[in-house]
């Protein structure tokens, strides 16, 4: 199975809300998405294994887009000028991606290996990782999405409702 190049984390960690920009030049973070399982990208114009990756994220948002799931690629271009012409030239455009110039990602996971993708819970929680590229078209990707957003979006918002 493909996911093998993903780390399912032991325990769930806590991590700083850091705010991004969106390509509106909006304030965004993390919270705005809790209750859902969350999977964030790391991405930049200068990583080629990226151009890969990003029709991956694209489709795998598509087909969770009714399902309590979020998937957010964030640019760590230190040049964010540069991220909406790349997105247009190659043919990604619409795709929402947020902004991290200043890399503030790097106060909740390091971004020195691109692209990486970090999982959450629905309470904001890290729970897995991977870094660099992975098959995300791999056939086995949904089914284990869809067993996670069980696990740690339905199963865990049922628990804090019964406590």
């Amino acid at each position: 199975m493909i996911m093998t190049g993903y780390t399912d984390m032991d325990w769930a960690r806590s991590v700083r809300d850091v705010t991004f920009t969106d390509l509106q030049g909006n304030s965004v973070s993390f919270a705005d998405h809790k209750g859902k399982l969350l999977m964030v990208n790391l991405w930049a114009t200068w990583c080629s294994p990226c151009l890969k990756e990003i029709p991956m994220m694209k489709k795998i948002a598509e087909a969770n887009k009714d399902n309590p799931f979020a998937m957010i690629p964030i640019s760590i271009d230190e040049h964010q000028e540069l991220v909406e012409p790349f997105l247009e030239k190659y043919g990604f455009s619409p795709y929402d991606t947020w902004l991290d110039p200043n890399s503030d990602i790097e106060e909740i996971f390091p971004a020195n290996i691109i692209p990486a993708t970090i999982m959450f819970d629905a309470r904001g929680n890290m729970i897995g990782f991977a870094r660099g590229l992975l098959d995300w078209s791999d056939k086995d990707v949904q089914p284990y999405l869809e067993k996670m957003m069980q696990k740690y979006v339905v199963e865990l918002l049922a628990e804090e409702d019964s406590e």
